[in-house]
């Protein structure tokens, strides 16, 4: 009997099956929301203290180069521009989910695979096929993995989606199967972000190495270098060592690709609302919806229970968060600003606001356990007992396609979150215009169409 080819080689002949006409309309509308989000997430994390403090680290993007730093004027090489984009993508927490990644697919996918297209001249259609592509590399490996591997203690963010970067960025270079093997081979040994940094600036850093080392393994497998195509299944390869024997089937990750497309709704993919941890995200939403219903008010609260599914808590159940980015990891937080203000926005995780002595008022009465009988692990119960005795509750089993709060986007919403988020680097004046080159990113000619509009006019530029 002859034996299988290797697992990279098979998921790299996957990679390799479908052009830009075979991707429907709703996975390319897709693909066009999933840049403006990321694009304006990005715009709004370059100026966090992270992606600054990155780039003040001798020898980071100081060269020279054909790829833009989102939000600047600085011009460094591809592998820098891909670094610090990448950081600056997930700085905030606030860019897309697929529940099928248990991670976020766009920022290892949209700061890789710009400054790769903008070096190439390559055209929208190109960087949406690679962006697809991408998407559906990492969920597939993923459904093989889960979620043994999250709950091991691996961001899948980086330790799988390293792997959807590989896949866009072979096709953005055109390598051939065998070539995009072995970039596949390499990034087993490239991959890495550990769930205990999370609420601290390496967790986004997690994301920016692993952006940077997906297109790198890439470019060396262009290039001749060597690696392993039975990086995944050898005994001492990525499956057995990032999760173990007997914890994932390659079946799952082989089965079904394109049918459908992870990104078209298989994924369960969403765009976050609030700028902070996914698996909070429910659980705000059913406490924005009591407060709402029931014209709720602090002091009418007596003890909130918030029971989210049990895989959602390990990282989120912080009551006493000390930092703005632990307090993106405390759901007693959120929850407690949900009721107060009746929203959660960006300026809640700046400076001091984690230590509002209104919102530690209801945080002391919260209480966070997983829920008894949750189905899905997206699903979760807000439960209010109010000072008066009643017994308030608002349950949700599972998100709806592109909405992990419980409710997908408008178009209005989206433009709102992108305005807010971009005006943090860009003139108001040009958001428009670059929302709707987004918007129209298969369109594009050539990609540097879009980063011409990325970066702030030369007289804002000199101020700055």
């Amino acid at each position: 009997m002859t034996a299988a080819p290797a697992l990279a080689l098979q998921i790299a002949e996957r990679i390799h099956a479908i052009g830009f006409d075979d991707i429907p309309t709703a996975e390319r509308d897709w693909a066009a929301s999933a840049f403006v989000d990321t694009i304006g997430v990005t715009l709004a994390g370059i100026v966090e203290d992270g992606p600054r403090i990155l780039m003040r680290v001798p020898g980071v993007a100081t060269a020279d180069g054909p790829a833009l730093i989102h939000g600047t004027s600085r011009r460094t090489s591809v592998l820098d521009a891909a670094l610090v984009n990448g950081v600056a993508a997930h700085a905030l927490d606030f860019d897309d989910v697929a529940a099928s990644l248990g991670g976020h697919p766009s920022a290892m996918l949209v700061p890789a695979l710009i400054p790769l297209a903008e070096a190439l001249g390559r055209s929208g259609q190109d960087l949406v096929l690679a962006y697809v592509v991408g998407f559906e590399t990492a969920c597939r490996i993923a459904r093989g993995v889960h979620f043994h591997h999250y709950e091991k203690g691996w961001h899948p963010t980086a330790t799988l989606g390293i792997f959807g970067t590989v896949a866009g960025a072979s096709v953005l270079l055109g390598l051939p199967v065998d070539r995009t093997a072995v970039a596949l081979g390499m990034a087993a040994s490239l991959a890495s972000g550990l769930k205990a940094n999370f609420g601290t600036m390496t967790k986004p850093l997690h994301v920016g190495h692993a952006v940077r080392n997906g297109v790198f393994a890439a470019l060396m497998a262009r290039e001749g270098f060597t690696a392993n195509p039975a990086a995944f299944e050898h005994r001492q390869g990525f499956l057995d060592v990032f999760n173990g024997p007997g914890t994932y089937e390659t079946a799952r990750i082989l089965d079904e690709w394109y049918a459908p497309f992870e990104c078209g709704g298989a994924g369960d993919p969403g765009l976050k609302p609030y700028p902070c941890c996914g698996s909070t995200h429910p659980s705000i939403g059913r406490m924005l919806d009591l407060a709402r219903h029931h014209d709720l008010k602090p002091d009418q609260v007596a003890r909130i229970t918030v029971m989210p599914h049990a895989r959602r808590l390990p990282h989120t159940n912080n009551p006493d968060p000390r930092t703005p980015l632990a307090a993106k990891f405390s759901i007693q937080y959120v929850v407690a600003r949900a009721l107060v203000d009746r929203s959660v926005k960006l300026a809640d995780f700046e400076g001091e606001a984690h230590f509002d002595p209104a919102i530690r008022a209801v945080m002391a009465k919260i209480i966070a356990q997983p829920h008894p009988d949750m189905p899905e692990d997206w699903g979760t119960e807000v439960v209010v007992e109010t000072t008066d005795g009643r017994r308030l509750a608002s349950r949700l089993d599972d998100y709806p396609s592109r909405g992990p709060a419980g409710d997908p986007m408008t178009h209005a919403e989206l433009w709102g979150k992108f305005a807010d988020c971009a005006e943090r680097s860009l003139p108001r004046g040009r958001l428009s215009a670059l929302f709707d080159t987004l918007m129209g990113v298969a369109t594009l000619a050539d990609v540097r169409e879009l980063t011409a509009l990325l970066s702030p006019p030369a007289d804002a530029a000199q101020a700055a």
